[in-house]
């Protein structure tokens, strides 16, 4: 499988390290460097990447508006938002957006190459790098009841509810009230945060 990458970022010493890095990966093609959200659009439309990396914090257009215009017009082109800071309110609003991925810029470029890898065959990837000041307070997976973990697995797979409703052979709206009932058990904060957890935790399933 050949992934068509396009990535977003308004610094020039990073758009040239990621360029150089990925030059000798065979199933990589990199077919764009835009310097805001609005340039990273016409690329995508132009070219149809696989996937993109797009930095959150850019000049004109930035990651979260450009990635919820991407995901309506071309809901198959993969997102991952790619930032300097671990900001969990900027987190839930790219993973709203749309976004398959999220790592930090701090990480290494191997892990730039796994996301990209990762999202590509339609799986969710979440920096390990990524934390929370929640972290040490919040639940243990025993708080959680069979059906909820499967719920969690399936959330961390990328599914939606009617996905998992279908799945599981439940109403959405026992879908719904499950994930409600999990974010309240392992006290976090809202639907990103589930999914972080459930990424963290998903060796433990």
């Amino acid at each position: 499988m050949r992934i068509r990458l396009a990535i977003a970022e308004d610094h020039m010493s990073f758009r040239e390290g990621m360029a150089l890095f990925l030059k000798y990966e065979s199933d990589i093609e990199l077919v764009g460097f835009a310097k805001n959200g609005k340039e990273l659009l016409e690329i995508v439309r132009k070219k149809r990447p696989t996937v993109v990396v797009t930095d959150v914090r850019m000049p004109i257009m930035d990651g979260i508006v450009a990635s919820q215009l991407i995901t309506k017009e071309y809901p198959e082109v993969k997102i991952i938002a790619f930032t300097m800071f671990d900001q969990r309110a900027a987190i839930e609003q790219m993973l709203q957006a749309g976004a398959k991925g999220y790592i930090l810029k701090n990480s290494s470029l191997t892990t730039l190459l796994e996301a990209v890898r990762c999202v590509a065959k339609g799986n969710i990837f979440y920096d390990s790098g990524i934390a929370t000041q929640n972290d040490k307070k919040n639940g243990s997976l025993d708080r959680l009841t069979n059906r909820q973990k499967e719920i969690l697995k399936l959330v961390t797979e990328g599914k939606s509810n009617p996905e998992i409703a279908k799945l599981l052979f439940i109403e959405r709206s026992t879908v719904e009230t499950h994930r409600k009932n999990m974010i309240q058990k392992l006290g976090l904060s809202g639907p990103g945060e589930l999914l972080r957890y459930g990424l963290q935790k998903r060796y433990e399933f």
